[in-house]
């Protein structure tokens, strides 16, 4: 199958309408589109609109809360749990990053460790959120096993991504979110769309064996080896088991028992950096490294070097004047009423 290239408020209000219809109110059915949205105009369509029809099964079949009671218990100055509820991760994470917002302008700093949730989508939206406020933010999130621990052929941790961003005065936020896995889930579920191949060292057949062959793949690889196995199970252990959350293989499943809710954790954590340093100052040094990397000479094969999150911005830029470009698939589930 091949894409259309489609105009993103055409987009949103097709997502809208079908969230709307599975379930959500108004107002949440568009926090959850900007999120969808945020991610396709960045080019990371694994976490973008293609999610629309997952979370409308989901909903109509019981497994996520349309209609959450949130409730905040503030734990101590700067620490707080917010209860989802089961509802929509994305609202939960939105509203939850909003409170460590707040906490760390009134602090320093402020935590947030988020219990019965559900998948929140793209973490970049919402340290965003906080860079946009002078403020470093940091989220991770932990997911159902899908990734072979380094030496292993049978999956333990999800793809558990982490987020970081730092504001600056003059440029846009350095933001880094990736997943600890060497690809997220949703890439290999985009070139399955597209009837793609995939690198080679994205995932594993049921023998543990890599294949170029989405279709083929059914367990991820960790990224860097290692060191991304590592990192998945800090990642877990802050968003499972600090958080009273399930961890490893006892998450639930995304693709299946869909009338069931997750129950899953995230890790927010927003840093005021004039609490240690003079904010102006921080945000002109973080210019300033972004100008220096610029300066360096670019390697074989690129134009520029570039800080993390840049590429998605360049995207972004594009994206918003040209259309989201969506597999026909995707774009027909969303335009049928």
């Amino acid at each position: 199958m091949g894409e259309v290239l489609i105009e993103k408020d055409k987009i949103r209000e097709l997502v809208v309408r079908k969230l709307i219809k599975g379930g959500l109110n108004d107002g949440e059915a568009n926090i959850v589109a900007d999120v969808l949205i945020h991610a396709d105009l960045r080019g990371v369509s694994s976490h973008g609109v293609l999610r629309t029809k997952h979370y409308v099964k989901r909903l109509t079949e019981g497994g996520l809360n349309p209609s959450p009671n949130y409730t905040i218990k503030q734990t101590g100055p700067v620490t707080a749990i917010f209860d989802g509820d089961n509802g929509m991760g994305h609202v939960i994470a939105k509203k939850a990053m909003e409170y460590a917002i707040k906490t760390a302008k009134e602090n320093g700093v402020g935590m947030v460790a988020v219990i019965n949730s559900s998948h929140c989508g793209a973490l970049s939206y919402f340290v965003q959120v906080a860079a946009r406020e002078n403020l470093i933010g940091i989220a991770l999130t932990h997911t159902d096993k899908s990734v072979v621990p380094f030496g292993s052929v049978k999956p333990f941790f999800g793809t558990n991504p982490l987020a970081f961003a730092f504001p600056a005065k003059r440029n846009e936020p350095i933001i880094l979110d990736m997943a600890t896995s060497n690809v997220a889930l949703g890439k290999i579920l985009h070139a399955r769309e597209l009837g793609n191949k995939v690198p080679m060292d994205w995932g594993v057949d049921e023998k543990g064996n890599p294949s170029t062959n989405p279709h083929q793949i059914v367990h991820l690889l960790p990224m860097g080896g290692a060191k991304g196995y590592g990192l998945a199970m800090v990642v877990d252990i802050l968003s499972g088991i600090l958080t009273g959350s399930a961890f490893g293989p006892h998450i639930s499943m995304m693709y299946g028992d869909y009338d069931k809710y997750r129950g899953l954790g995230h890790f927010l954590c927003v840093i005021d950096p004039g609490v240690f340093t003079n904010t102006d100052l921080f945000l002109e040094q973080i210019d300033q490294m972004i100008d220096e990397i610029h300066e360096l000479p670019p390697a074989p094969g690129f134009d520029k070097v570039m800080v993390p999150g840049e590429p998605e911005q360049l995207q972004e830029k594009r994206r918003n004047e040209n259309g989201i470009p969506l597999p026909e698939s995707v774009y027909e589930f969303l335009r049928t009423v």
